[in-house]
């Protein structure tokens, strides 16, 4: 994959290496990451969050019956739950303000 002008090139090759499929697909901008940090041991990094996303997606199969998913936009997002990997439910999570 190639990504030029934010559009990514993906390029599949067979197993001899010749080209099989080659296609443009223009990135979906995904919404801002949302950073948190652990108030409890001061955790940055790892977290545990459950959330239900709406995508839309665009599956491609071969006439074998092979997919691939060549593009994938978040429609709608909600986040359920966040916990600490180290302190599990006893932390306590707290989002951070986005960075400039």
């Amino acid at each position: 994959m190639f990504v030029v002008n934010g559009t990514r090139r993906i390029v599949a090759r067979d197993q001899e290496g010749s080209a099989r499929y080659d296609a443009l697909v223009a990135d979906v901008s995904s919404p801002p990451v949302q950073r948190y940090r652990c108030t409890t041991c001061g955790n940055l990094t790892r977290f545990d969050v459950i959330a239900t996303r709406r995508t839309r997606s665009f599956h491609h199969f071969t006439v074998g019956g092979e997919l691939t998913v060549e593009r994938t936009e978040v429609l709608a997002e909600q986040v359920e739950a966040v916990e600490c990997t180290w302190c599990g439910p006893s932390g306590a999570v707290e989002p951070l303000p986005p960075s400039d």
